[in-house]
């Protein structure tokens, strides 16, 4: 399968082509556009849980109107709540910054909508497609990575790497021109100073004015949350709890939830009132340039803050290491588009069966202005965590005495030998230097032993 044959440049005129339709300027244009150069489009939309999303029906309605074959709504809300929950199990977030992480919410929305969605065509018969990810981004490898996998014979199409298309319609007012005159009352949206795509994960906010730095998240109007920044916003303190059974979050509050989505919705609820999980993130794309974004996540934010608590008073060091080890690498597969590959599959599944199962509990927060919170209790039957263990008070039948403590230091006597010994090889060699201000341990009489 080479690439010239898989990446169509030019309209495969008599054929089924599926859209990803959004109902935007974009894929309108484009659908109208094939039609009448003589391809049958096809258009496909998922609903995600958008939260600026208001009337999911219209959308394929729109699309018949713009001359589709066939249009579908492709409810993808349980998966993608599935995967979200995933990523939450296995810490598969690599994109940091003083602690607060990206919680790869358009890498897990991707994940979903270019398997499910090629996989509604396959039921059609329809074997190419096109999405309105651009090609200086990080979607286009993402939807080309997931479609293959679902269906090897898919063909590409995207009227965004057709020249004829981009001289023809190459920009927004032309878009809108060209509606106009097929007839369409179309209302041109007002521009933001930004872009922003979402599911119900979250949203991400980025491009035009975002590219500068001193552009702030203050110029972003939150869809999922309050401008917590705004002093004239009232927000006030409250408490929240979150229970989790084997690692799948159960109840918030103390009400269970048996759907997930309705779970994650209502997380969105209470951790938007707070603006938490909004983030401000330099990221690397996977084509290595670097690019920057405002994220939206409350949910994600709340589970994630309740999880790893669960986490920390549970499972020993060296497994709190590996989760974080290979979160990292987990996460930047994701990024990827790589979120089923093997590598990715083994990864998830070892945080999935060996860390989550043992994250039953229930996290009580106070949750304040954006990511400020405060932890107030936390319940398992799983906890390690045994305050008589390390007690600073006088405690009976104590773990272990002063004598075993001193017997442990004393093991210690070869490893610090051995250091020392090194550090005066560091020394010798001239990488240590030996003077008054040096804070490492002078090593100039060599006699000194332990």
């Amino acid at each position: 399968m080479s690439n010239h044959s898989t990446i169509l440049q030019h309209l495969p005129v008599g054929e089924k082509v599926g859209i990803a339709f959004s109902g935007g300027l974009d894929t309108s244009t484009a659908l109208l556009w094939m039609k009448l150069k003589g391809a049958l489009p096809y258009a496909y939309t998922a609903n995600l849980g958008q939260p600026d999303e208001d009337d999911y029906d219209a959308i394929p309605k729109k699309a018949l109107k713009y001359g589709a074959e066939k249009a579908r709504l492709i409810d993808c809300r349980t998966q993608l709540a599935h995967e979200g929950i995933a990523a939450i199990q296995s810490g598969a977030f690599h994109v940091h910054t003083g602690g607060m992480p990206y919680f790869n919410t358009t890498p897990l929305g991707r994940a979903v909508t270019g398997t499910m969605l090629v996989a509604a065509m396959k039921e059609d018969e329809v074997h190419i497609w096109g999405d309105g990810s651009t090609y200086k981004g990080n979607d286009i490898e993402r939807f080309y990575r997931y479609g293959l996998l679902t269906n090897p014979a898919l063909r590409i199409y995207k009227p965004w790497l057709d020249q004829q298309f981009i001289d023809e319609l190459g920009g927004r007012h032309e878009m809108s021109e060209f509606l106009i005159a097929q007839g369409f009352n179309y209302k041109m949206s007002v521009e933001k100073a930004y872009s922003t795509d979402s599911n119900m994960l979250g949203a991400t906010h980025e491009a035009k004015d975002l590219e500068m730095l001193n552009s702030s998240m203050k110029i972003v109007q939150p869809i999922m949350g309050v401008a917590f920044w705004d002093e004239q916003i009232t927000v006030k303190p409250e408490e929240v709890s979150v229970r989790f059974a084997e690692g799948v979050p159960v109840a918030l509050n103390g009400i269970e939830f048996n759907d997930p989505v309705a779970l994650i919705m209502e997380a969105n609820r209470i951790g938007g009132r707070h603006g938490l999980g909004m983030t401000d993130q330099i990221e690397n794309r996977i084509i290595e340039a670097k690019s920057r974004g405002i994220y939206e996540a409350p949910a994600m934010a709340l589970l994630h803050i309740a999880y790893e608590r669960l986490l920390t008073g549970i499972h020993n060091e060296d497994t709190i290491e590996q989760y974080r080890i290979n979160g990292l690498r987990l996460g930047r597969l994701l990024y990827q588009g790589r979120w089923f590959d093997s590598q990715a599959l083994m990864l998830r599944e070892t945080a999935q069966r060996w860390v989550a199962k043992a994250i039953t509990g229930e996290v009580t927060l106070e949750l304040r202005r954006g990511n400020d919170y405060s932890i107030l209790n936390t319940e398992s039957p799983n906890l390690t965590y045994q305050p008589e263990r390390l007690s600073m008070e006088k405690v009976d039948s104590a773990a272990f005495s002063p004598a075993d403590r001193i017997g442990q230091l004393t093991m210690r006597n070869l490893d610090i030998i051995d250091t020392r010994n090194k550090l005066g090889i560091y020394t010798q060699s001239g990488l240590l230097s030996v003077n008054q201000d040096a804070l490492l341990p002078q090593l100039t009489d060599k006699k000194d032993t332990l």
